[in-house]
């Protein structure tokens, strides 16, 4: 049986509405990997980063190893933007922003990185944003924030921190809207590896700051093979399927639509803590569900 172009169309959206659920699964579990990482095995957040990313590129670098340059200064202005933007500002800027405010206070102010993509599309790009994708993002944000106030979060007036956690939020949406003229350019394991290279690459001198030792040689501990089996799961799964992933879901779905998936992070969140760690689930948590499975 052949398909005309439009089942075929409607075939793609489908499968990227899938990949967005499957890359909010890997990114909502994620946070368990690094805790045992971090907490278990000692390592900062900068090491968790850098040794994460690094791998990813090393192991892409493999398949793309062909093709090592963009067409030109421009496209690799952009994919620098966003392997900053993306990977060492947003990751680093997060866990910085974790030591200065509330655990609440980022979680919340992260997640308005869809909010931020909306505005930045329509400056750049005049995308014109109808009222209802508004309506249903303040309702997604709002269920977002019962989730993390389910967990205990609070809020607190930390200026510093809340602007720090401010910026990881905006950085994501500057990513987002950049990325969006070379999506059709190149292949995705293409931009997903050259991402990876910047964003290690800049986040390089703090590694080499650090004042702490360094924990590399924990993944080499057989006899405590769980850093080593968290560590390729956020290589493997969190990092290169889940990028490549989201730079198809991007391409087709369009950055304002596939970032508004972003609200379902703390759901996979919730029930990974649930399972893993045994944290109960509050009312005010399944509500928080109800109002982002219902946007």
């Amino acid at each position: 049986m052949k398909f005309g172009n439009a089942a075929k169309s409607k075939y793609i959206i489908i499968l990227a509405h899938l990949a967005a659920l499957i890359t909010m699964g890997a990114w909502g579990t994620s946070f368990l990997s690094t805790k045992v990482l971090m907490e278990s095995g000692g390592m900062t957040p900068v090491e968790v980063y850098i040794y994460r990313f690094a791998a990813a590129y090393l192991i892409l670098l493999c398949f793309t190893w062909r093709h090592i340059r963009s067409h030109g200064w421009r496209d690799e202005l952009t994919l620098a933007v966003s392997g900053v933007c993306a990977g060492s500002l947003y990751f680093i800027a997060e866990n910085y922003a974790l030591r200065l405010t509330s655990t609440g206070n980022v979680s919340l102010l992260a997640s308005i990185s869809p909010i931020f993509t909306t505005i930045l599309m329509a400056v750049f790009y005049r995308q014109r944003t109808k009222l209802p994708v508004w309506v249903g993002s303040i309702i997604a944000f709002t269920g977002a924030g019962c989730i993390v106030f389910s967990h205990g979060g609070s809020l607190e007036f930390s200026p510093v921190g809340d602007l720090i956690a401010l910026s990881a939020a905006f950085s994501w949406g500057v990513y987002s809207v950049a990325i969006k003229r070379i999506l059709p350019l190149y292949s995705s394991f293409f931009i997903t590896r050259k991402m990876f290279f910047y964003g290690v690459l800049t986040a390089l001198p703090l590694l080499l700051a650090q004042q702490e030792p360094y924990n590399l040689s924990i993944l080499w501990d057989f006899s405590q093979p769980k850093y080593l089996t968290n560590f390729l799961f956020l290589v493997l799964f969190c990092s290169i399927a889940a990028y490549l992933l989201w730079n198809e879901v991007m391409k087709y779905l369009g950055p304002v639509m596939a970032n508004n998936y972003l609200y379902a992070q703390p759901i996979v969140t919730m029930i990974a803590a649930y399972f893993v760690f045994g944290e109960n689930v509050t009312l005010l948590g399944y509500v928080g569900c109800g109002l982002i499975i219902e946007v």
